[in-house]
């Protein structure tokens, strides 16, 4: 049997981003809407793989990845900005006090929905964000919202030692790229990721 031509497989790609809006609980908006997307895709994340310039030997200078919670908001109530809960005694950490520039990495891959649809986490239709920035410490009324929209998520954070000087931060974003869909990644600006809304509002 031969390899479907253009149209057929345009047709096919079609039919599968058709199937997502239909056969997933989550409801990603239109891969057209980049920043809608990119803005969905940060409020449905718990967590995050961000990438230091590590401090450490043997690997001092290299990139250096690790897992972090995060959080935009509570469910429902997107901000757009990742919030973190960070201790000094994280290696991760210990870069960002030297250097705290790094870029955060979600993917829907991290939900049910690439699962339920059968995409492969490396595939475009399995919606992924990278952001570049730095991380910054919150405090004062900024503070108290980033215990909020972490706390919100998995509380368990609340149980964490207390003598680990805990600190709240956010991931200053300075350029957003998306990858939801076939053609190469896309790049959305940060006045256009926060102006976007990740979910469309009830009439």
């Amino acid at each position: 049997m031969s390899a479907p031509g253009r149209p057929a497989l345009l047709l096919l790609v079609g039919m599968s981003w058709a199937a997502a809006s239909f056969a997933c609980s989550l409801q990603i908006p239109p891969h057209q809407e980049v920043a809608r997307v990119a803005r969905f895709i940060a409020h449905q994340c718990d967590w995050a793989s961000m990438a230091t310039i590590s401090t450490h030997k043997p690997v001092m200078g290299q990139p250096f990845s690790n897992v972090f919670s995060v959080s935009d908001g509570p469910r429902g109530s997107s901000t757009g900005v990742p919030y973190l809960y960070l201790t000094s005694m994280e290696v991760s950490v210990q870069d960002l006090q030297v250097n705290p520039q790094a870029s955060l990495s979600m993917s829907l891959a991290q939900t049910d929905y690439c699962k339920q649809l059968g995409f492969d986490p490396q595939s475009p239709l399995c919606a992924h964000i990278i952001l570049s920035g730095s991380v910054i410490q919150v405090n004062g009324t900024e503070a108290d919202y980033a215990q909020k929209a972490l706390f919100s998520r998995p509380p368990e954070m609340m149980e964490w030692p207390k003598d680990h000087d805990w600190f709240f931060a956010k991931f200053n974003i300075t350029q957003v790229w998306v990858l939801d869909y076939f053609g190469g990644i896309k790049m959305v600006s940060p006045e256009e990721y926060f102006q976007a809304a990740p979910h469309k509002k009830q009439n």
